[in-house]
């Protein structure tokens, strides 16, 4: 079943979904016509995976969840590496009707035993490699009654009550079944990351998939068969199951997979042996890879494009990877809520510094404490209404009802917008900072501290004077073999921005603290501070 679009130069696509409605079919067969071509290819062992043989496993995973008696609509926990194996597992469970839930494959096993107890999930698939993460936890008491093991090698494909994955779906036929669904039903859970607290498990529909691939893929990316892809972002991120899984797969493009955390060499590599032509990132990765002295020519890589979501990406970091590539950054904003990006620069219109203009198919807003819209230049905080916003919270009806708010969905990202529609990031509504009564953005002065040349990475939040008033704080990690004074620091802020943004206090640190996605988690430094 794949879906009619209507498409002109003047407008995204749209898509026209019908009640009845399976994403995975969907996505799977649009492929008839070019059963060879690769989907996926494992850049560190090598292994591919054509999208016959991608529809055919995953048909076969659907029916091997039926015979072990998954019912349609129980849960299924995802631990899984990027592997040709995981667009297997997550597509099998949805033709089965069964509802995969992504976890982020660097947590621990306190944060996995949460996430199998919130979700309730009756079967957990999961990475050889992850398994010791998961040992404790597997004759606790609970929901838990199925556990599949990818990637374990032959002599210990089974243990006990484990399955091998590569055994149960070669023990399977593979006659096409697929579950009565529709577009509006649950079909995939994935957690927040975290950055704020405890993650949160969000429920999104069969129709968010092709949505985010019509609007954002097609529509401002223009992806189309003929490219390459590579994300650094896991396909158990939101960003990266679009990058990776969604939009590649909507045109039938083929993806790279890297299993590990990729260090600027492996990115480099990458680029270089393979000539991805789309290449998703994070403005931290952007970052380490400019500062790589072993970094390729320009000639040596085949971009057309690369984007950044996650944090704002710098301008000064946009800017130096177009000098060095002749690429654009795309920077764009994205969430968990809304499943991909809603508002980003595109091809041609970047402005560094902005996250750009709506995508199509979103509507956006600012709105200020008091309930109203911002006017032109006033900072408040960005709503959005899109077809893409999750059903709900997990078990969690009052953030729920905070968050998503009738047609609208609260961002909790402060933002202006200028006379050209440019929108301009201004910090977590819970990281603004008013000192003196007036707003002060964190990230404008981290995005002025990231202008000085011995600065690599910085992170600003609120901290209390002796007097109890709110002043700036900055933590800062120098680049390798470089350093500054306190006094430098500031007096680089003061020279660039209004004074009374200066930090008041710079704490020097070797990391800052993140999420497994690179999110940095403000509230810990707050926390500390």
């Amino acid at each position: 079943m794949q879906l009619s679009t209507a498409d002109n130069s003047a407008s995204p696509p749209r898509v026209n979904i019908p009640r009845n409605y399976n994403a995975a079919h969907d996505l799977l067969a649009r492929h008839a016509g070019r059963p060879e071509k690769a989907a996926f290819i494992d850049v560190a062992s090598g292994r591919q995976m054509t999208y016959g043989e991608l529809e055919q496993q995953s048909h076969r995973f659907a029916n091997a969840l039926r015979a072990q008696g998954f019912a349609p609509e129980t849960r299924i926990l995802m631990a899984m590496l990027d592997t040709p194996d995981w667009p297997v597992v997550f597509l099998g469970c949805i033709l089965a009707g069964v509802v995969p839930v992504a976890a982020n494959t660097l947590l621990t096993t306190p944060d996995f035993e949460f996430m199998l107890s919130d979700s309730r999930a009756q079967g957990l698939v999961v990475s050889s490699a992850l398994l010791p993460a998961f040992a404790p936890l597997l004759d606790k008491p609970g929901t838990l009654k199925t556990v599949i093991v990818s990637g374990a090698d032959k002599d210990n494909a089974t243990s006990g009550s484990r399955l091998s994955l590569t055994e149960l779906i070669a023990a399977q036929a593979a006659p096409p079944s697929v579950a009565d669904t529709c577009a509006d039903e649950a079909c995939f859970w994935l957690y927040s990351s975290g950055s704020t607290g405890t993650p949160k498990g969000t429920v999104h529909l069969h129709s968010h998939l092709i949505q985010t691939a019509e609007l954002y893929g097609r529509g401002v990316l223009g992806i189309t068969e003929s490219d390459i892809v590579y994300s650094a972002a896991k396909l158990f991120f939101a960003y990266g199951l679009g990058n990776a899984l969604t939009f590649p797969m909507s045109v039938g493009a083929t993806t790279l997979l890297f299993p590990a955390r990729p260090t600027p060499a492996d990115v480099f590599g990458i680029l270089k042996n393979y000539q991805p032509t789309i290449f998703y990132g994070v403005p931290t990765l952007y970052a380490a890879l400019l500062a790589d002295a072993a970094k390729p020519a320009r000639t040596d890589i085949n971009l057309r494009i690369c984007t950044s979501a996650g944090e704002a990406l710098p301008a000064e970091i946009g800017k130096k990877w177009t000098a060095q590539y002749g690429c654009e950054i795309l920077d764009g904003i994205g969430s968990t809520e809304m499943l991909h990006i809603f508002l980003s620069n595109r091809p041609g219109e970047v402005r560094y510094g902005t996250t750009g203009k709506a995508v199509p198919g979103y509507e956006l807003r600012i709105v200020g404490d008091d309930g109203k819209e911002c006017g032109t230049g006033d900072i408040g905080e960005l709503q959005i209404s899109g077809p893409s916003a999750a059903l709900m919270y997990w078990n969690n009806r009052s953030k729920t009802k905070s968050t998503f708010a009738g047609e609208w969905t609260r961002s909790g990202d402060k933002y202006t917008r200028d006379a050209d529609g440019y929108y301009t990031y201004g910090g977590r509504s819970d990281d603004m900072l008013k000192v003196g009564g007036i707003y002060v953005s964190p990230f404008e002065v981290e995005a002025c501290l990231m202008t000085h040349a011995a600065v690599f990475e910085v992170a600003v939040i609120g901290a209390m004077d002796a007097d109890e008033l709110v002043k700036p704080k900055a933590f800062v990690v120098f680049k390798a073999g470089q350093q500054a004074t306190a006094d430098d620091l500031r007096a680089h802020v003061k020279q660039h921005l209004a004074p009374y943004k200066y930090p008041r206090w710079i704490e020097f640190v070797n990391e800052l603290p993140k999420t497994a996605t690179g999110k940095i988690q403000r509230f810990k430094l707050r926390q500390s501070a």
